[in-house]
């Protein structure tokens, strides 16, 4: 329910009032500012321009009277000491004139023409006293005694004018900066008083606009909950308070209506709230059917743990096992190869060879699944390498594999990681081995880079070899998966699959990027430390794969 009150709404009175009360705050601040810029620049050119011309002035006409009584007592004693005076107040007057024109004192203004004025009396003055003060002059006479006099009257009528027009400019600026002071204390008072006229407005507004309907109407609101639910509530005043009293009445009505519907729904609560204790009673027995599913799945989970530690174990312990009669008949083999070379035809030396070759074979396939097996499940230590270190010691164990290849492996810059160095170094030797391996027409170029992405590092392995089709991308990391047959490329098939173990070990994922221009393997290794890492694993030989890089 709503209702449209006649009259201003609250927020459109208070804004009035501000806006009033804002432009004459605003007019008062900015007579107020004129009034205190006045007061300073008053203030200023009176201590730091007429002051210190005036001082000028008093320190030129020191100067030129020194200046006078030095010649006058050279004049009657004829000694050169009686000078100093004179030489003092030449250099007195030098700097006062250069203070006075320093200060403003150009031709044209008039504290300029009056030092000019000083100037012109002081310079006819002192020409018409050298000649008496020369180291050969004769004694002076009378007329020049008494021209002298009365050339420095004009010097002192000159020096006078200066300081009286000096001490008006003076008082002309005294009296601006009392009207700019009296004018700055004016406008204060104003500020004060529309200050203090704001708040009174503002309380009494408030007090007549909104205080008096929300009394009114609160009044009403507890009329309704003490004692008569039905009395209807009246909202009067501004367009929010009545707005407000229209709602707290819909609310009443509301009420009214829900509560004949929740005397209605009472029954119903009831017959529900039995079918609610059946169906807790069924609950609670499915909830115990639940448990001992749990607990028989938790059973056969750990029963699932035990055997599968056991079958890595047998695993290990078969391949371990089977290294002393393979050795055998590696070593019998070739003992009969060199004992009947020659005496057996060529049918008999090619089976021979065979056996020869495929219990090598044998054993090397022995040796990766060890390896493969032994990942994850011994003790080893988890340090902090240069990922770029891993790097060198892997292509140095490739030194022969590369000579032979004719190729070139580079990297960038790599990061240091928290790892087992051997194991992370027989991945980037099963990388680096297989883009020796799998090599096109021209020689082998491998590109080892890292960059970094959120919490990891992407470790980036690149070669210009032979290419895998992207429907192998996932086959190439499974376990004795081959695309190429053993005598075209040799190889057992575990080292890519020995590689995701690892990986997987240290907390990252690897995969053939199918997008990349050339062939690329990528992986990634936690950017920092991680508890999981915690658990070290046993060093594993590097293995080369057969699949090509």
């Amino acid at each position: 329910m709503s209702v449209d009150a006649p009259g201003w709404p609250i927020r459109r009175r208070l804004a009035l009032l501000a806006a009033v009360e804002t432009v004459l705050l605003v007019a008062a601040l900015v007579a107020g500012g004129i009034a205190l810029h006045s007061l300073t620049e008053a203030r200023t050119r009176l201590l730091d321009v007429i002051a210190p011309q005036r001082l000028a002035a008093i320190q030129l006409s020191t100067a030129l009277l020194n200046q006078e009584s030095g010649v006058r007592g050279y004049q009657l004693g004829r000694q050169p000491v009686f000078l100093v005076p004179y030489t003092d107040g030449v250099r007195s007057q030098a700097d006062a004139v250069a203070q006075l024109r320093q200060l403003g004192a150009a031709p044209g203004t008039r504290i300029g023409d009056d030092l000019e004025a000083v100037l012109r009396a002081a310079s006819a003055w002192q020409d018409a006293a050298a000649p008496t003060i020369a180291a050969d002059a004769p004694p002076v006479t009378a007329d020049q005694v008494e021209r002298g006099r009365t050339l420095f009257v004009d010097v002192r009528r000159a020096l006078d004018a200066q300081l009286d027009h000096l001490v008006a400019v003076r008082d002309t600026g005294r009296a601006e900066l009392d009207a700019a002071a009296s004018f700055l204390n004016a406008m204060s008072v104003v500020v004060a008083v529309l200050v203090l006229l704001l708040f009174a407005m503002l309380f009494f507004g408030l007090r007549r606009v909104v205080t008096r309907p929300i009394l009114r109407l609160a009044g009403e609101v507890r009329r309704v909950a003490d004692a008569d639910v039905h009395s209807p509530v009246h909202g009067s005043g501004p367009r929010e308070i009545a707005q407000l009293g229209a709602d707290v009445e819909a609310m009443r009505q509301r009420i009214l209506d829900e509560v004949a519907e929740l005397e209605q729904a009472h029954a119903l609560l009831d017959r529900r709230t039995r079918e609610a204790e059946e169906s807790n009673a069924l609950l609670d027995r499915r909830t115990r059917e639940a448990e001992e599913t749990n607990a028989m799945l938790d059973r056969r989970t750990r029963e699932l743990e035990r055997s599968n530690a056991d079958l890595e174990q047998f695993a290990y312990v078969a391949s371990h096992d089977l290294q002393e009669p393979l050795r055998k008949v590696a070593s019998f083999c070739q003992l009969l190869q060199r004992r009947y070379q020659g005496l057996l035809d060529e049918r008999g030396e090619q089976y021979i060879e065979y056996a020869v070759d495929g219990a090598k074979r044998m054993q090397i396939l022995i040796n990766d699944l060890l390896a493969f097996s032994r990942v994850g499940r011994k003790p080893g230590e988890h340090v902090v390498a240069d990922a770029g270190a891993l790097v060198d010691d892997a292509v140095a164990n490739l030194e022969v594999a590369l000579s032979l290849s004719g190729g070139k492996v580079s990297r960038g810059d790599l990061p240091e990681v928290r790892v087992e160095p051997a194991l992370m170094t027989a991945v980037f030797q099963n990388l680096i081995g297989n883009a020796l391996k799998f090599k096109g027409e021209t020689p082998p170029e491998v590109r080892v880079t890292a960059e970094r992405d959120g919490d990891d590092w992407v470790f980036s392995v690149v070669d210009n070899g032979i290419g895998i089709d992207a429907e192998y991308a996932e086959r190439v990391f499974a376990l004795f998966q081959r695309l190429h047959t053993r005598s075209a490329y040799p190889g057992t098939g575990i080292g890519l699959a020995l590689c995701r173990r690892i990986v997987e070990y240290h907390g990252g994922r690897i995969w053939l990027d199918t997008e990349a221009a050339d062939t690329t393997f990528r992986f990634t290794l936690p950017a920092r430390e991680d508890p999981a890492l915690e658990d070290p694993a046993l060093e594993a030989p590097a293995h080369q794969d057969e699949v090509p890089a």
